[in-house]
């Protein structure tokens, strides 16, 4: 367990955690770090995905607000360049003179690779889902250090784990619930568990904030597929004192769904979203989450931190052992992710033992197993936003199906983490955030790029 609760629900901006959130990160480090001052010149090379992608997804964008000093969690999503603004190759920006070049060649360690050369000072970067960013120094530390490190670092925690067998060994030897197992391991991280606890309310806040926003808000959305919002229709539709929706038997799928769709198309915006565990799969853990609040009327107030706390949990475990980079491994390694996060979540709250928690988790995963991320004109929007709704709503039936069953299973999350890296390490690139296949093909809208 080497990341923090706090590291993997971050606060940024869309669409994209991994070619938005990351490629500002690190242009903003290379700023800080690089010697780079007013005057300079720095130029700058997308690499793989980052290219194939990346004017979709913003990633030119995101670069010159990191050179700018800005920062994904506090900037202003409308700051010029504004979302979906055409972005010059060279121009200058905040003083510091810039040329940007589209290489659709990935770089060996990673699909998602950032170049940065100033004065002589040239620096890699690899955007690794999430938001996450290593320097390719760090990239290379931890390839080679491998799991032995992690099992050094992760000794310095009252409960260490990095699997779903560990975690429950060690719920089962202390007694503890899975929230209480995180609670303990982020006080000693953070020296103060106040820290964890006020940014979990933050995020909690925050995703309530984003579905307020996205359910009124309607119009197009921008990157020229004419991509019409709809939660704010289906909003006033569903909340109508006579609409035949919103009331009836399936009024709880009804609404998981558009709080999904409020959430993502928001993120299709460049607004300010949470990663959970990415921006493309960001509106799954919030919908369940408001389901929770409308239709569950949980008794523990601190619910909220109970639910990310046990999805955390298995986010981390999916971290460490797959990927949720929908560049290394397709959208099984986002939505996947997400949905199974968000099924541990509300198994928690409703009452789940810990067994019961990890198979609402593997149940929630192992029907998202080889999904491809195809993302049509390389935007977040088709198939991403319908694709968190259907998601949202397989998670709570996940959980629902775990707290009917004993906990005992035949495959585990653990079991169903290794096929999803398997079948990532297997599945074709053109299937993985590069546009070139699927139905970005079918439709017949590839995305241009400009090669070096």
């Amino acid at each position: 367990m080497t990341i923090s609760v706090v590291d993997l629900f971050s606060i940024g901006i869309g669409p994209s955690s991994s070619h938005t959130v990351g490629p500002m990160k690190a242009a903003k480090l290379f700023l800080e770090h690089g010697n780079v001052h007013a005057g300079d010149h720095v130029e700058i090379i997308l690499h793989g995905s980052l290219a194939a992608t990346g004017k979709g997804h913003g990633t030119d964008r995101a670069v010159l607000l990191g050179l700018a000093g800005l920062d994904p969690a506090t900037v202003d999503p409308a700051q010029e360049p504004t979302p979906g603004a055409d972005v010059e190759p060279t121009g200058c920006i905040n003083g510091i003179f810039y040329s940007i070049v589209f290489d659709p060649t990935p770089l060996p360690e990673h699909p998602n690779g950032l170049s940065f050369s100033c004065n002589d000072v040239s620096w890699r970067y690899f955007s690794v889902g999430g938001g996450f960013v290593l320097r390719e120094d760090e990239m290379a530390n931890q390839a080679a250090a491998g799991a032995a490190a992690v099992a050094v670092s992760a000794q310095s925690l009252p409960f260490p784990f990095t699997t779903s067998t560990q975690l429950l060994q060690v719920c089962a030897d202390s007694g503890l619930s899975i929230p209480a197992i995180m609670r303990a391991n982020e006080e000693v991280l953070h020296g103060d568990f106040r820290v964890m606890s006020d940014h979990l309310d933050r995020v909690w806040a925050t995703m309530q904030e984003c579905v307020k926003a996205g359910m009124r808000t309607s119009g197009i959305l921008p990157g020229g597929l004419g991509v019409q919002r709809r939660a704010a229709d289906l909003y006033k539709r569903l909340a109508s004192p006579k609409s035949a929706f919103g009331f009836d038997a399936l009024a709880g799928m009804e609404w998981i769904n558009l709080y999904a769709l409020a959430v993502n198309e928001e993120n299709a915006a460049g607004g300010r979203v949470v990663t959970a565990p990415t921006n493309g799969a960001a509106g799954i853990i919030p919908a369940v989450m408001h389901y929770i609040r409308d239709f569950c009327a949980p008794k523990n107030e601190k619910w909220p931190r109970e639910f990310l706390l046990a999805a955390g949990a298995v986010g981390m475990i999916i971290k460490e052992n797959a990927s949720i980079s929908g560049a290394e491994v397709g959208c099984q390694g986002e939505v996947g992710s997400a949905a199974a996060m968000a099924a541990a979540g509300l198994c928690q709250v409703i009452g789940g033992t810990p067994k019961q928690v990890e198979n609402a988790a593997e149940i929630a995963l192992e029907h998202n197993l080889g999904l491809t991320c195809d993302p049509v004109g390389g935007l977040v929007q088709i198939p991403c936003i319908e694709r968190n709704a259907i998601a949202a709503v397989k998670a709570v039936n996940a959980a629902r199906l775990a707290l009917h069953g004993s906990g005992v299973h035949r495959v585990t999350l653990d079991d169903a983490v290794a096929t999803m890296a398997a079948t990532g390490h297997d599945m074709m690139s053109k299937y993985k955030e590069t546009a070139t296949g699927g139905l970005a093909v079918m439709l017949g809208l590839p995305v241009t790029i400009t090669e070096c």
